[in-house]
């Protein structure tokens, strides 16, 4: 039996409150509104709401992971005061007993549909980047990132195999967290992937299929809300 693994997703600002509104919400919106310049070609981020928090957070230096690979799970949790809801179970770790600390790029994924697809392949056309966000986290990650991607927990869909987390562990990545499954679990239980677990929640055999439609934006793993910079431990 596979020991399953639990996350810790611990928020960088502990300053904010939340007012959260029901109802509902009419506005009328002036058509010649423009998408600000740079937008779409951003290869930081392309979220509206990140571009808005990006100022107002500060990135985790090397020298805070590196103390945090020593801290019990435990005492992390407990000093997360209100903040509760970042906490999932479940994984299986591709690397039983090893750890994983780091920044947080996400991204999510959703069923693919042709008009989806169409417009998924334009976005990747106009920014410049590999539509397979897998491929361009190969591309654009750097030493001490988690990969965290959403695919919503759903049998029978993942995000790579050995081949993919090969490009993502050669940018020095920490390791990968799928809301969803991977390829390839001999190749990636290999010792060549010693310091690079995966989390992920099953194995499915297929080439994966679902698209990539937000690249570092919030997601959600595990009912956990994940914004791109948290940092991530995970651990057995």
């Amino acid at each position: 039996m596979r020991k399953l693994s639990v996350l810790v997703f611990t928020l960088l600002f502990f300053q904010s409150q939340v007012l959260i509104a029901q109802g509902s919400f009419h506005q009328e919106f002036d058509s010649d509104v423009a998408v600000p310049e740079g937008f779409k070609t951003n290869r930081t981020s392309y979220s509206a709401i990140m571009d808005e928090l990006q100022s107002s957070r500060s990135p985790v230096s090397d020298e805070q992971l590196a103390q945090l690979k020593n801290v019990p799970l435990e005492v992390i949790f407990s000093a997360l005061g209100e903040y509760r809801l970042n906490y999932a179970t479940g994984f299986q770790n591709t690397q039983p007993g090893s750890r994983l600390v780091g920044r947080a790029l996400t991204m999510r994924f959703l069923p693919p549909r042709p008009d989806l697809s169409e417009a998924a392949l334009s976005l990747a056309e106009q920014g410049n980047w590999d539509r397979r966000y897998y491929a361009r986290a190969a591309e654009e990650a750097g030493p001490g990132d988690v990969i965290v991607a959403e695919l919503g927990g759903s049998d029978g869909h993942n995000l790579f195999g050995d081949m993919g987390a090969t490009g993502i562990q050669q940018r020095g990545a920490a390791g990968v967290i799928i809301d969803g499954g991977t390829r390839d679990y001999s190749g990636l239980r290999d010792d060549r992937f010693k310091d690079f677990p995966v989390l992920h929640k099953f194995t499915d055999p297929h080439t994966t299929s679902w698209l990539g439609v937000e690249y570092n934006a919030p997601v959600r793993i595990g009912g956990v809300t994940v914004l791109p910079g948290d940092i991530v431990v995970g651990d057995d």
